[in-house]
């Protein structure tokens, strides 16, 4: 491609958004500044922009909730939908598809969701906040995929996997906690109709429509449904995921044969007073879009929308939380650090431990206890999945001592996994073997 003006600043931008840590480095800076405003003068009127009401009407039907609502059940739906399409493609093709392998992630997972929630049922038993257990369960991926990048090589890529494959486990938790722990009363006709959205959705994939158009209808469908009836509407992101094909239409080969049979219309003078070239343009677009499946498409473009608007979006409405001391030290507050800053690493350890001396799984190579103990601090991170538990069990703005107690536990579960990890891995340069 010849290089144009605007290439000099949108290379630049590309290299920057191909970071591996990049992600969680603009989460971070939309959390500072949704802190940082919520803190400032201007808190009342940066919070009140989130209360703001939008939607539309059709006749006497009305579709009216909150900008906040709006991102939180629609936006986030784009996000879950991206998860399923993450969780789908560990299922089949990564570290997930192979059960003997899978063990250890999955144990460490589920231990790390279920002592920080244990700990937190503990401290609030019986009171009113109780309805926030979900709140510690869940770890943020970009999160740790953003610390474990700033420290780049070091990082055994066995560590790297473990935590990757725990925080989908985590997300696959998360899903079952919503539908189930977070759901109001049903309303089975729109339960029913999100049901025809979804098998719909399956009949077009069995027909072999695709086109992405009907799909979206479809979905679109079943979000709303599935919104009205009382379960959580992000859920039809995840169903949608799930059920997005991993394999390909075209093998590599038959389209280098099609390629090879298609070369004489772009060849020589031919090409410019040949009059359906738009038409073979469009052909080999989608011929070539069809040599991947539509797991990887969709995932790699729905990627960077989520990681670089969605979550940020989200995070700048929900994050906003005013400082308090009364919150810092307040039980709700001192439930979810515990949870997140205790319970994580020590549910991530212990079940590990235990799955290990049962000789279901053992631990992979180059991954000791030490390092272990100090990734599984990482696991408690769980910033954007935390607060939009949050939401759920708290209402859609939230908690504010709850919400306090997550960035708190968050941040200093990020800290000490940091901090750990920087004494006990190697220094750069310096192999494992001379460091041991």
């Amino acid at each position: 491609m010849p290089k144009q003006p605007i290439d000099r600043l949108v290379r630049p931008v590309a290299h920057f958004l191909h970071i591996e840590a990049t992600s969680g480095i603009v989460l971070m800076i939309c959390t500072v500044v949704a802190i940082g405003l919520a803190n400032s003068p201007w808190a009342d009127s940066y919070l009140s922009v989130w209360k703001t009401e939008v939607g539309f009407s059709f006749g006497s039907w009305e579709f009216q909730h909150s900008l906040r609502h709006i991102i939180n059940d629609g936006l986030m739906a784009l996000f879950f939908f991206v998860i399923g399409l993450e969780v789908k493609r560990e299922l089949v093709h990564g570290a997930l598809a192979d059960i003997r392998s899978a063990i250890l992630p999955i144990a460490a997972a589920l231990g790390g969701m279920v002592v920080p929630a244990g700990i937190y049922l503990a401290l609030q038993y019986d009171q009113p906040a109780a309805r926030g257990w979900g709140i510690p369960m869940a770890t943020d991926i970009a999160f740790v995929v953003g610390c474990l990048a700033l420290l780049g090589s070091r990082v055994p890529n066995s560590l790297r996997v473990l935590l990757l494959s725990l925080a989908i486990v985590d997300d696959i938790g998360a899903i079952i906690v919503i539908a189930i722990g977070y759901t109001n009363d049903l309303d089975l006709r729109f339960l029913m109709l999100a049901g025809v959205g979804i098998g719909i959705v399956h009949f077009f994939s069995r027909v072999g429509i695709r086109r992405f158009p009907p799909y979206i209808v479809a979905g679109l469908v079943a979000w709303f449904a599935f919104h009205e009836s009382g379960v959580h509407a992000t859920l039809a992101g995840v169903i949608l995921g799930l059920m997005t094909p991993a394999k390909a239409t075209i093998v590599p080969s038959h389209f280098y044969e099609y390629l090879n049979s298609t070369s004489e219309s772009f060849g020589g003078g031919d090409w410019t007073s040949f009059k359906g070239r738009a038409a073979k343009v469009r052909e080999v677009q989608r011929l070539t879009r069809e040599t991947v499946s539509p797991l990887e498409y969709l995932e790699t473009t729905l990627h960077p929308w989520s990681s670089f608007l969605i979550i940020p979006v989200f995070a700048l409405a929900n994050a906003g939380v005013p400082f308090e001391l009364a919150n810092v030290s307040d039980p709700v507050a001192i439930a979810v650090v515990l949870g997140l800053l205790v319970g994580k690493p020590v549910g991530v350890l212990l079940f590990s431990a235990v799955t290990v001396w049962l000789g279901w799984a053992k631990m992979p190579e180059r991954l000791t206890w030490r390092i272990l103990t100090a990734g599984s601090f990482l696991a408690g991170i769980g910033f954007t999945m935390a607060l939009f538990i949050d939401g759920l069990a708290f209402g859609d703005e939230g908690f504010d001592t709850a919400k306090t107690g997550v960035l708190i536990g968050s941040g200093l579960s990020a800290v000490c996994g940091m901090v750990l990890l920087l004494v006990m891995l190697p220094k750069a340069g310096v192999s494992r073997s001379e460091a041991s």
